[in-house]
């Protein structure tokens, strides 16, 4: 025990609390959105939440108060001046989800029970923070969406408005992916790299998907130099290295067999 205690002081490290990350996440969700419950129409209360979240942030950065570019109260008094435009942007996702989704009946289902909307929520939030240079937070709140969902974006991503994801369990987003205005994805997709070396750290690894594009499930699309054009749908288990011109429809094709009897000689085929 002696050993272990004498390691641990040696290695300790200076980091963010996980709960603490996520405490926020919840937070901040609850300042956008407050449920019927705990609402309050008074200007004070109101008031009292964005305080609240303020200091919550402030706690969160301590940690890694040495590696940031700015102090404290300069990120945390930006982040909470980015707060109008990341909520426009999320009614314009929750949006986007109930138009699309004919089992959406109403806007506040999208934001209280969708997991598509969970993730992109906590990915707006969590990208401001990755914007303004700080360390590891940003990850951690991302990981707690991927937790919650099975839905991975990183930070790093850029992601513009009316974005929708459907199911969502499996969808994978990479830092520099870049995916622009009202792009629909389903569960299982992949923006992905070609290679995953060091050496790339800094290039763009991920591919770009432009306006008004529909991935379909288990679709894996790779390289940062892929571009997929406008208005394109790419079908289910497609497999993508290199670009789609603009209005393409790309599908996977293969041959199945349904055998309509015991009787082996009478298989119908048929292409899908």
């Amino acid at each position: 025990m002696e050993e272990l205690q004498a390691s641990r002081e040696i290695n300790e490290l200076d980091l963010p609390s996980r709960d603490l990350s996520q405490n926020f996440v919840e937070e901040a969700m609850n300042t956008l959105f407050p449920i019927s419950a705990r609402r309050s129409k008074s200007h004070c209360a109101q008031e009292a939440l964005l305080v609240q979240l303020e200091t919550h942030l402030k706690l969160l950065l301590l940690p890694v108060r040495e590696e940031l570019n700015e102090p404290i109260d300069t990120l945390s008094k930006t982040f909470m001046m980015n707060l109008p435009k990341v909520y426009k942007a999320l009614l314009l996702d929750a949006q986007a989800i109930q138009d699309f989704d004919p089992a959406a009946k109403t806007l506040g289902e999208v934001i209280v029970s969708y997991p598509g909307f969970f993730a992109i929520m906590v990915y707006r939030l969590s990208h401001e923070l990755y914007l303004a240079n700080i360390p590891i937070i940003p990850r951690l709140m991302s990981e707690y969406a991927h937790s919650k969902t099975g839905i991975d974006i990183h930070p790093g991503a850029r992601i513009g408005e009316s974005f929708f994801i459907d199911h969502g369990t499996g969808v994978v987003i990479g830092e520099t992916a870049l995916i622009k205005n009202k792009v629909k994805i389903y569960q299982g997709v992949t923006l992905g790299a070609l290679q995953v070396k060091k050496s790339l750290a800094k290039k763009k690894r991920h591919p770009t998907v432009e306006d008004n594009v529909i991935i379909y499930s288990n679709a894996t699309i790779l390289g940062g130099e892929t571009i997929i054009g406008n208005n394109s749908t790419i079908g289910g288990n497609v497999w993508l290295t290199s670009s789609v011109e603009s209005n393409s429809l790309v599908y996977h094709s293969n041959e199945i067999k349904v055998r309509s009897s015991i009787n082996e000689s009478n298989i119908i085929d048929f292409q899908i």
